[in-house]
């Protein structure tokens, strides 16, 4: 018998295992993020706001976390961010990214946003998975302009 997987939104009980994943997450991209950054994101993921957060667990156990966010858009009806999407190692090649993925597809689809998009490292082994699973555009280079404090 399998293992059985769970997603769902992030609720106040998931608090602990959310930000060890979240943690984690930057661990794994060698990336920093102030302590008091986890409190206001995890307040924006349980808010009113488009910042969206699903927990995925292996048998009951935290294996997973994604952030994600509707936003209009100029040419479609809306569109949805995958910001984050990490998978413990443990976990991994046993179907909780593409599951989480098709998840977090299914919920923008449901909120009026259906095109889902993500960015990712060139040299991400993800990139295995995300080649199956959604168009990559090739040429497009992402710019990231960081003015004033943020």
């Amino acid at each position: 018998m399998g293992a059985v997987l769970g997603i769902s939104l992030v609720t106040e009980a998931d608090r602990a295992d959310w930000e060890v994943l979240a943690r984690g997450h930057h661990v794994h991209f060698g990336t920093e993020v102030a302590d008091d950054s986890y409190e206001r994101t995890w307040r924006r993921l349980l808010g009113p706001g488009p910042v969206r957060g699903i927990i995925a667990r292996l048998d009951g156990e935290p294996v997973g976390v994604a952030h994600y966010l509707f936003h209009a858009s100029v040419w479609y009806v809306g569109k949805c961010y995958l910001a984050d999407l990490f998978v413990e190692s443990r976990a991994r090649r046993r179907g909780v990214a593409t599951a989480m993925i098709e998840w977090v597809a299914a919920d923008a689809e449901q909120h009026g946003s259906p095109r889902l998009y993500w960015n990712t490292l060139d040299d991400a082994p993800a990139r295995a998975l995300y080649d199956k699973l959604a168009k990559h555009h090739e040429g497009l280079i992402v710019y990231t302009y960081r003015g004033g404090s943020g």
